[in-house]
């Protein structure tokens, strides 16, 4: 006798029916056959886990002879749910695949579930698995943070083969490879000290002092990480560029690729080097770029004669000019003018209220030098970066500070407010520019990529770790990490939560220990409260009544009570 579930639809699949049926099998003859002996569904839901728990001890009759003298004790388990359902979309996206079933690839696959559960280091992520259900679901044997520290080494080595194997899980069939790939850079500073790869370099972090690392994200069309690379602090970001291109070549195996690049990212060498087998027959592969001029370099077209490029063509929707080798596509943001007028007036308003302040001040104090409070108020509008289009000067006896704006400064500025030129050397049969437009803009995929790993829950940031390979195997957790918050945003849109506000609903969700007297210990698995039960549904996973238990327990080495200072 056994108890068989079925789930019905209706035609939208828009609700779901579960069917309980209490059925058993017989033999005629060599035919096995099965027939249903009750329609249970119309049972509470308590009942029916209750015949499924009978139905599933019914050969251990002692255990209900203990369960009749009430000799049976609960208590709470492990934290059980976010761990069963992030290694259930691992599985999903290919992560457990390209991980591997090794020790080492189940210890990588617990440090990426741990960084989506909890951010912190290799001695937190131990931690967090002796109160959660990490090596029953994951299969693991006990482990400590040493482990982890190896295991990032294990990671760092194994890269290529792991990023490999990952997008032949997305794309399976070789001759539909990406054909676009978004490429950007950022860095993340350190805390530590004495980092293999930490230098001081230009901060996009505003961290003035701290040794940084550049980390280079290669995304396909969608946005989805492909491949992270980290490189010394010092590193320009052009020369970050190279390396993505042979990449591609040598690993992902591009045909007729595509690179977007932010403006900066693809000069004159870079393009070079896309282009430098373009024109030999006899190779197969093929690269093309599109990327965005500085504001300089925009400066420098308007003035060429060369290329017909006039001020009037912004105006356009979308215009374009074709030269020989480069198409250049020029737009005017409308949004962008507003803001960056709007922000030279804010910034004019500061230097105003300054030399407000200083004239009053001058006003009150006799002796106090007016040259001095003219140096003051010209440095803040160097610092603003308005000192071109004003004017500061003394007037009635250097005791009053009087700014002027340079009107045809100004316009001359607000010629290009707003304004970007997209450069390509693809040609107008293999893109529109239309097309050309809508590739480079999603290069904010790549950015917002930057933002979780940088800003939000993942927080890559600061680094803490000393050893290269260390500091590279960590940053591969954090980019696989970000497949998965990523997938999960897609899937949880409908719900009026974030990722980890979901997450951390989900791992409130524990085991139940129930213990009888003569007998094992059951891990049963209760029902999810509603809103835990919406977010499982529509990520598609199902809890199974029973957890999986091999009763080991994970600690750290370190004695963390001597090591706090407690009076």
């Amino acid at each position: 006798m056994y108890l068989e579930t079925t789930i019905s639809t209706n035609k939208d699949k828009t609700k779901r029916y579960p069917c309980y049926l209490l059925r058993e099998t017989y033999r005629e003859g060599r035919a096995v056959k099965h027939r249903t002996i009750a329609n249970i569904t119309h049972c509470s839901t308590q009942d029916i886990a209750a015949i499924k728990l009978a139905l599933s001890h019914k050969t251990h009759p002692r255990e209900w002879s203990a369960l009749e003298d009430a000799d049976i004790r609960t208590e709470q388990g492990l934290a059980f749910g976010a761990v069963w359902m992030l290694w259930q979309i691992a599985e999903r996206l290919g992560i457990r695949r390209a991980l591997g079933n090794s020790r080492q690839g189940k210890l990588a696959l617990w440090q990426i579930i741990a960084r989506l559960i909890d951010q912190g280091s290799r001695l937190s992520a131990v931690r967090l698995a002796g109160t959660h259900a990490a090596c029953d679901v994951l299969g693991l044997d006990g482990f400590d943070e040493d482990d982890l520290y190896e295991n990032l080494v294990w990671l760092s080595k194994q890269q290529d083969q792991i990023e490999n194997k990952l997008l032949a899980f997305r794309y399976p069939d070789k001759n539909n490879r990406p054909s676009l790939y978004l490429y950007d850079v950022t860095s993340s500073y350190f805390e530590g000290v004495q980092n293999e790869l930490a230098h001081f370099g230009y901060n996009r972090d505003n961290k003035k002092g701290k040794k940084q690392v550049v980390m280079g994200l290669l995304c396909d069309a969608q946005g989805t990480p492909v491949s992270v690379q980290l490189f010394p602090g010092n590193t320009q970001d052009t020369k970050t560029f190279s390396s993505q291109i042979e990449k591609v070549r040598k690993r992902f195996h591009g045909n007729d690729v595509t690179f977007v690049g932010d403006r900066g990212m693809i000069k004159g060498p870079q393009k070079k080097e896309l282009e430098k087998n373009n024109d030999d027959d006899a190779v197969l592969e093929h690269f093309y770029y599109i990327s965005a001029l500085t504001k300089p370099q925009i400066e420098t077209l308007l003035r060429t004669d060369d290329v017909d490029v006039q001020l009037r063509l912004f105006d356009e929707p979308i215009a374009e000019v074709i030269t020989d080798t480069v198409r250049y596509i020029l737009r005017r943001n409308p949004k962008r003018v507003e803001e960056i007028r709007r922000t030279r007036q804010e910034k004019y308003a500061v230097l105003e209220k300054c030399a407000a302040q200083k004239n009053d001040y001058l006003a009150h104090h006799p002796r106090a030098s007016g040259d001095k409070a003219l140096n003051v108020i010209r440095a803040k509008a160097r610092s603003l970066k308005i000192d071109s289009w004003t004017d500061i000067t003394l007037t009635d006896n250097k005791r009053m500070l009087s700014i002027q704006t340079l009107e045809d400064a100004v316009q001359e500025i607000e010629k290009l407010d707003g304004c970007y030129v997209l450069c390509t050397n693809l040609s107008t049969e293999q893109a529109s520019k239309e097309t050309i437009h809508q590739r480079y803009k999603d290069l904010a995929l790549v950015e917002k990529a930057f933002r979780t790993q940088k800003l939000s829950f993942l927080e890559i940031r600061p680094i803490y770790l000393r050893k290269e390979h260390r500091t590279r195997g960590y940053a591969l957790v954090t980019m696989l990490a970000y497949s998965m918050a990523s997938y999960l945003r897609t899937v949880w849109a409908p719900i009026n939560k974030t990722v980890p506000e979901a997450i951390q609903a989900i791992d409130q969700l524990c085991t139940c220990l129930v213990s009888i007297k003569h007998s094992k210990t059951i891990h049963q698995v209760p029902a999810p409260r509603e809103d835990v039960a919406a977010l499982l549904d529509l990520a598609n996973i199902s809890l199974p009544d029973i957890s999986p238990s091999k009763a080991i327990v994970v600690a750290t080495k370190r004695n963390l009570t001597a090591r706090r200072n407690l009076p």
